[in-house]
């Protein structure tokens, strides 16, 4: 225990990311697994090699961040989105500021800006989407995806913002334009501001208690008044009003008017 420990405490000072926020049984599952797996018998020696070699550095990253998503993921979900929350949003309003948090390999910044021009092209709007990691950021600028990730977006809407080559499935430009990466880490960094829409799906869960509390101020404090939280599947927000956030329908979390 006293090695692991170590070794987190290593792992902040390089990369100042606190492993300490992640429940420690499940992140310590994985990252032995992995260690394991490079041959590494114990924290200590695997923490040194991870110094010298840049590719296991990269390949430590990866698995500490959870990027696992597709294009509409739970479709249900996103109709919501598209038919009572965006809707809501816009009242009196010409724009419209999205972000999309620990957005992973673009999936979903790309699915929002898919929604918005297909449905709103009247608004002006604005998508920031971030994470910790610098692999899935490139991925996601690059905007290349296998047929699977796709599953869920309509046929009609596959021939209008994709090109396939390679048997991959290429983002068009016009989507790309919608968005700006940028890498962020939801425990350390300043949070945007004067935002609508914050999407933040599945990833919260890997958090320590004591850092959702944190995670969520954080965002209650980047909305704006009414403004709209979208959480995954496994991730209801207890005692949501706490962080002056209401229930808005299923895993949509509203921001208080201020009076």
């Amino acid at each position: 225990m006293a090695a692991y420990h170590k070794f987190t405490d290593n792992i902040y000072r390089k990369f100042d990311i606190d492993l300490s926020l992640y429940k420690e049984a499940q992140m310590k599952r994985r990252l032995t697994s992995l260690r394991n797996k490079r041959g590494f018998k114990d924290f200590t020696t695997y923490y040194q090699a991870i110094e010298r070699d840049t590719e296991l550095s990269s390949e430590f990253i990866d698995r500490i961040t959870i990027n696992v998503s597709e294009f509409y993921r739970n479709p249900q979900r996103w109709e919501v989105l598209r038919d009572k929350v965006i809707p809501q949003l816009i009242k009196g309003k010409r724009s419209l500021r999205i972000w999309s948090a620990a957005c992973s390999t673009g999936e979903e910044p790309y699915s929002l800006a898919m929604l918005m021009k297909e449905h709103y092209s009247q608004i002006n709007t604005t998508i920031i989407a971030t994470d910790i990691d610098d692999n899935a950021l490139e991925k996601a600028k690059a905007g290349s995806y296998d047929k699977q990730a796709l599953t869920h977006v309509p046929k009609d809407k596959v021939s209008k913002y994709f090109t396939i080559n390679d048997d991959k499935y290429h983002v068009a430009d016009e989507l790309k334009r919608e968005i700006t990466f940028q890498k962020h880490n939801l425990l350390e960094d300043k949070y945007p501001s004067n935002i609508d829409l914050i999407v933040c799906r599945n990833v919260l869960i890997y958090f320590t208690d004591e850092a959702k509390k944190d995670i969520y101020t954080g965002f209650s404090k980047s909305l704006v008044p009414e403004g709209v939280l979208f959480v995954g599947s496994t991730e209801q927000i207890f005692q949501s009003n706490n962080f002056d956030l209401n229930l808005f329908d299923t895993f949509f979390y509203q921001k208080s008017k201020t009076t």
